[in-house]
């Protein structure tokens, strides 16, 4: 069978390339095409356009690059045509993946939803679309399947990868003598560059204050070297890794973390963190009165609660969080707490049992048109 895959920014692109080693045990003759990142390209697909090319953060950004995304959508078209492939796997990313899925429908082609947009935030009139357009929707949060049924749209809860990549990674680290450390704190300013000038400024200056401890900034892929070090020149204890995320967040007493999927991975790993966020000042007022949410990071919606603090936008001061970095390496009562927490939320998200598997076998029966592999 032939599969067309869309990721659009670095998340994507690790669930998309677990996705394909999973549906390969189940496809032995499985051929892929797509759109994601490095991880996608070498778990097997034939990679059109990195993400990298793709990913812009904001209301704002996005009105400007208009031109630029309409040319990738035109040219996505053409590509998936020319492939003719058996199904098309969308991976979150609405902006570009919903008028493609409303395309692909229109041309007789399957699609499906891998990680749901999040619709439940806002723009929840996109549902209709998604109910018209998509032929099944996958999800990965536990509360997005009793938000789809009050629309009357039947999806499957697969549990969220991530439990099991971060088990699996712990236990491999464990068995190679890899231990936490009392002195590393992880940096994760984000995958865009939009995103890194506006935050790793502030974490930097926050670690100044911190002379005696190590702090170690993740790049993303696809960002160069020299980019970073225009950041990093006059910090004497901080230093970076590439591609080496898990590592320090295995060895990490804290993180600092930019919102988005990296907030759900430091939870994971057991890190204390705290939940960076700032746009540019039009985006941000634009999504603030869009957005009607209580919390911006996945670990406190998914708890509906304050498990982890929420610097956003003018609260990201580096008083702000030079308090609350403070406040997580001296308090034993906050560590413990937000452990806690922790382990009820990684419960929470293993009730659905392996997801890229569970997801595998669902894509493979919708082209299949079989039941007997449903979980």
């Amino acid at each position: 069978m032939k599969y067309y895959i869309i990721a659009g920014e670095a998340s994507g692109d690790l669930h998309g390339s677990n996705l394909i080693k999973e549906i390969k045990n189940l496809d032995g003759l499985a051929d892929f095409r797509g759109w994601g990142g490095n991880k996608m390209e070498v778990a097997g697909v034939t990679l059109v356009k990195h993400y990298r090319d793709l990913a812009f953060m904001g209301f704002a950004e996005v009105i400007k690059n208009l031109p630029t995304i309409f040319k990738n959508l035109k040219f996505c078209k053409q590509d998936i045509s020319q492939y003719q492939p058996d199904v098309v796997i969308l991976i979150d990313y609405p902006g570009f993946n919903l008028p493609i899925a409303k395309w692909a429908k229109q041309k007789g082609l399957k699609t499906t939803f891998y990680i749901s947009p999040q619709v439940w935030a806002w723009k929840e009139s996109r549902v209709r679309q998604i109910k018209k357009y998509i032929d099944k929707m996958i999800v990965i949060l536990p509360f997005e399947k009793e938000f789809y049924k009050k629309w009357n749209y039947e999806v499957e809860y697969v549990g969220h990868p991530l439990v099991k990549v971060v088990e699996d990674y712990r236990q491999q680290a464990t068995g190679n003598g890899q231990r936490a450390t009392d002195n590393i704190i992880a940096l994760l300013p984000g995958s865009r560059k939009q995103e890194i000038e506006r935050k790793l400024p502030v974490m930097l200056q926050t670690a100044m204050h911190f002379p005696e401890y190590k702090f170690i900034v993740a790049k993303a892929p696809g960002i160069t070297n020299e980019y970073y070090d225009t950041f990093l020149a006059p910090y004497k204890n901080v230093s970076t890794v590439s591609d080496q995320t898990y590592s320090i967040l295995n060895q990490s007493k804290a993180a600092l973390v930019t919102s988005g999927t990296a907030t759900l991975e430091t939870a994971l790993f057991e890190v204390p963190e705290v939940v960076c966020y700032k746009g540019s000042e039009i985006s941000y007022q634009i999504a603030k009165r869009l957005i009607k949410l209580k919390f911006i990071s996945l670990v406190n919606l998914i708890m509906n609660k304050e498990v982890v603090k929420e610097l956003i936008q003018n609260n990201l001061t580096v008083e702000n969080l030079k308090h609350e970095l403070h406040e997580l390496l001296t308090s034993e009562v906050r560590q413990q707490q937000i452990k806690s927490d922790y382990r009820d939320l990684k419960n929470l998200l293993s009730q659905g049992g392996d997801a890229s598997a569970n997801a595998a076998k669902i894509i493979y029966e919708l082209i299949n048109n079989v039941s007997e592999l449903r979980v």
